[in-house]
């Protein structure tokens, strides 16, 4: 008998895991699952099916205890990440408030093109016990249900009502997790009952399957028309963007740029694409950019972004660029490739490079326009020293950065989120090797910190154990998300957790500000419903989860303090006060579009907004 017309017996939840550890990529010549395992927190609508199937594949896929769902997709988020989008996690949550968790890190997962799988409870097909605990039961139509929701936050959503579909929706489910134009989060619903039932599944399903990358060569014609505009171009810049990272192609990137002799800027996502002392590496760009950076992008006539889907933090909202620029975007995803009237070119960043330097001839840009912007970056680089240098002010993030980057290892990885330390750590981070910076702001979501350390460290100690991932975090975000900081303990998957209190949510305080308003319920101090404003003691809270923990009040005993954790062989958290009204990097800032009051009785308000609007003029038009 022919493999094909062989078939096994198995549950859908059982095919489901046992697909799942049959499939495989291989990265730099060693062939790995393609799933790292999962996170997981069960419940009744997973863990009589699914997590029968799990404990029978617990040492081929292991599987993480989470202590909240949507830390779960966050360390799953930055997992992928560190994998360069080559291998992905599951998570796994019960049907109702346990899947309802995961909406956020969904959203995370869309918005920066990132694979997690979900594998999701959900109400009986039945419909024999309805309304079941937890359903929510919507009148005129009973098939609409919580896990509905996930639709707009998924790339691939699928309820699975029969067995046999397992057949179909796994294989596609997979395909999107691992396409570059479409990558993003896929969302499996599991009905309680289908989880359980069986069906004869052919053998030949559960083959070893080794998978690849989709690299699509640009076409031929739009490759062309990219050439004549470079080659016409007198005073052309790049944007590296993340795709740089996730296609692998960081030495065609450098080795196009050094051929052509055009200067390069960052996104945030690409911020480790270049090293710091790269002769072309003009520094970040945009709203958290960087004077060097923000000065190229003004003068450009003609912009080659690669690997971007350039958001407002990189443009400026379209005012960072002259309004006569010329964009080309090579970009995988034909959605960002074309926007903003760019001239799009469809393809995967390493071979599009390799393409443009093959076919661009002698082209380079002119020496001057060059010098001139080396000359700008060496400007940026002494602010950026004095930005971080310790000396008798208030305690900033940028000095707590400056010290750390200058005593970590050079593949220590740096994850931060949200709030003001994203802008600090963009502007005034030197950059030692390439990859090692994982600035989650395609979200922006406050509570990535922790949970997305735990995610980037597992995958970290697939690798390079011996390195360490840092983490840079507010006593905000610390506060809305910290258990991982017990999950990284009891796995044993050691971080360093900087936590820089501020009393409060200073950045949008800094925002408020400077819109015209009063300080009011960001800052603890600021809150009217607060009864007797005091500060957490994140020392002992910390410990009580079992990590190493203390507070320091100066830059040397932080130095002296982050020594003991890297010498340490579980979780340090270090505690510092920072100021929240000074400090702040004001420099390399481009506008920013935010909704101001048209009218309001207060007049800092109305000079705020007239001051705000005031280069709504030099946005570039455009879809």
């Amino acid at each position: 008998m022919d493999t094909e017309d062989k078939t096994i017996c198995l549950t859908t939840a059982q095919a489901i895991i046992r697909f799942l550890a049959c499939q495989y990529i291989k990265i730099d010549g060693v062939e790995t699952r393609v799933c790292g395992g999962g996170f997981g927190i069960f419940g009744h609508g997973n863990v009589p099916c699914l997590g029968e199937a799990l404990y029978d594949h617990k040492d081929v896929l292991p599987l993480y205890r989470g202590q909240n769902e949507q830390g779960m997709g966050f360390a799953a988020a930055a997992y992928a990440k560190y994998h360069l989008r080559q291998r992905f996690m599951f998570c796994t949550a019960s049907a109702g408030p346990g899947t309802a968790n995961l909406l956020t890190a969904a959203a995370l997962c869309h918005a920066n093109r990132l694979p997690m799988l979900m594998l999701c409870g959900d109400t009986f097909l039945t419909r024999l016990p309805d309304p079941v605990l937890q359903q929510l039961e919507h009148f005129g139509n009973p098939a609409l249900g919580l896990n509905d929701a996930f639709q707009p936050v998924s790339r691939y959503w699928d309820r699975i009502t029969h067995p046999a579909q397992v057949l179909q929706s796994l294989p596609a489910a997979l395909a999107t997790l691992l396409d570059p134009a479409d990558c993003g989060p896929a969302f499996i619903a599991l009905p309680q009952d289908v989880q359980g039932w069986t069906y004869d599944y052919p053998l030949s399903f559960f083959d070893r399957k080794v998978h690849r990358i989709r690299r699509q060569t640009p076409d031929v014609r739009e490759l062309q028309d990219a050439l004549k505009v470079l080659k016409d171009a007198k005073r052309p810049a790049i944007i590296a963007g993340g795709g740089v990272q996730y296609s692998r192609a960081v030495k065609e990137l450098i080795s196009f740029a050094e051929a052509t002799n055009i200067p390069v800027i960052q996104t945030i996502a690409g911020r480790a694409n270049l090293l710091e002392d790269h002769k072309l590496n003009l520094g970040p760009v945009g709203v958290t950019g960087s004077e060097s950076g923000n000065w190229l992008a003004k003068r450009a006539d003609v912009i080659l972004s690669v690997g971007s889907r350039l958001q407002d933090f990189t443009t400026g909202s379209w005012t960072a660029f002259a309004p006569d620029a010329k964009f080309i975007s090579l970009n995988t995803a034909r959605h960002d490739a074309t926007k903003h009237m760019a001239l799009s070119l469809v393809g995967d960043a390493k071979l599009g490079l390799k393409a443009l330097e093959n076919d661009i001839g002698q082209y380079q840009a002119p020496p001057d326009w060059t010098r001139d912007a080396q000359a700008q970056r060496q400007k940026w680089d002494s602010y950026v020293l004095e930005n971080t240098k310790v000396g008798n002010r208030p305690n900033s993030y940028a000095q707590a950065i400056g010290v750390i980057n200058a005593i970590c290892h050079p593949r220590d990885r740096i994850v931060a989120a949200a709030g003001g330390l994203p802008a600090e750590v963009t502007a005034n981070w030197r950059t030692l090797d390439i990859g090692t910076v994982d600035v989650e702001f395609g979200f922006s979501c406050m509570g990535y910190e922790i949970a997305g350390g735990w995610g980037a460290r597992i995958a970290q100690s697939e690798v390079e154990p011996e390195q360490d991932t840092i983490v840079f975090t507010g006593d905000g975000s610390y506060m809305l998300m910290n258990s991982d900081i017990y999950s990284s303990v009891l796995t044993g998957k050691k971080l360093i957790v900087l936590v820089l209190d501020n009393g409060g949510f200073a950045v949008i305080n800094k925002l408020q500000n400077n819109t015209g308003n009063e300080s009011f319920n960001n800052l603890i101090a600021d809150c009217p419903t607060v009864a007797e404003p005091f500060s957490v003691d994140f020392v002992a809270h910390a410990a009580a989860m079992g990590a190493n923990a203390e507070k320091v009040s100066n830059f040397v005993e932080l130095e002296e303090a982050f020594k003991r954790a890297k010498a340490a062989s579980k979780t340090s958290v270090i505690v510092m006060d920072v100021d929240p009204y000074d400090g702040w990097t004001t420099e390399g800032h481009t506008w920013w579009e935010v909704g101001t009051p048209h009218v309001s009785d207060h007049a800092r308000v109305r000079e705020a907004h007239q001051d705000w609007e005031s280069s709504r003029s030099k946005q570039r038009r455009g879809v």
